[in-house]
């Protein structure tokens, strides 16, 4: 049975950050069916990196102009990139506009419109899990009981950041690929790829320390 102890232990988290975290992803885990030791180690691996160490609820975009190119070279332009990426020094330094950026790499995707209706940054990611798009967003509206499609800041909260992760693990089948202990398969349907794939897994391999000792 996972503790506030094991909870802590596992994600190398703060007393303080344990406790405020610890009551809600444990229901939220219940609910869902991430309800064994290995279960439970993928996910807090999971979420524990898509919230860098449950601290970020919310998705930034204050990218620099040549990470916008770097990462999203085929959603926006070198003029776009530089107008609203951040350039840190010399006459043309500026902060990021993160509002544009995020309305341009995410326009047209996972159910949002065009960059001119702001769905992009509307719906960047939030949650332990961070949810993206307004699809997936209005997928989990039932589940939540909440209207996060309206009021998509609900998800930055303790209570929902968590379960809506644990409602998006389990649509997505998650739990039977945990059963299988395929981290990369999970961080692909997580991620879309394998970006920080070694973080997770070293997260991974902590949580199952603590987790699935015998």
């Amino acid at each position: 049975m996972l503790t506030l102890s094991k909870f802590q232990q596992t994600t190398g988290v703060s007393s303080a950050l344990a406790q405020k975290w610890f009551p809600v992803v444990n229901a939220a885990m219940q609910k869902y069916g991430i309800n064994t030791p290995l279960r439970q180690a993928h996910f807090l691996a999971q979420v524990g990196h898509e919230s860098s160490g449950f601290v970020h609820t919310e998705e930034s975009l204050n990218y620099r102009y040549g990470a916008l190119l770097a990462m999203f070279g085929n959603r926006i332009s070198q003029e776009e990139a530089l107008r609203y990426g951040r350039v840190d020094s010399g006459q043309n330094a500026h902060p990021a506009d993160q509002k544009m950026i995020g309305s341009i790499i995410y326009a047209n995707r996972n159910g949002n419109g065009d960059r001119n209706t702001g769905d992009g940054y509307r719906y960047r990611g939030r949650g332990l899990i961070q949810v993206t798009g307004k699809a997936n967003y209005a997928a989990l509206v039932k589940q939540l009981g909440v209207d996060i499609v309206q009021n998509p800041e609900l998800l930055t909260q303790p209570q929902y950041a968590a379960e809506s992760a644990a409602a998006w693990w389990s649509n997505h089948g998650l739990n039977s690929v945990a059963d299988s202990d395929d981290v990369t398969r999970i961080t692909r349907i997580i991620n879309g790829g394998t970006n920080g794939l070694e973080d997770r897994k070293a997260r991974l391999t902590k949580a199952k320390g603590v987790l699935c000792s015998v």
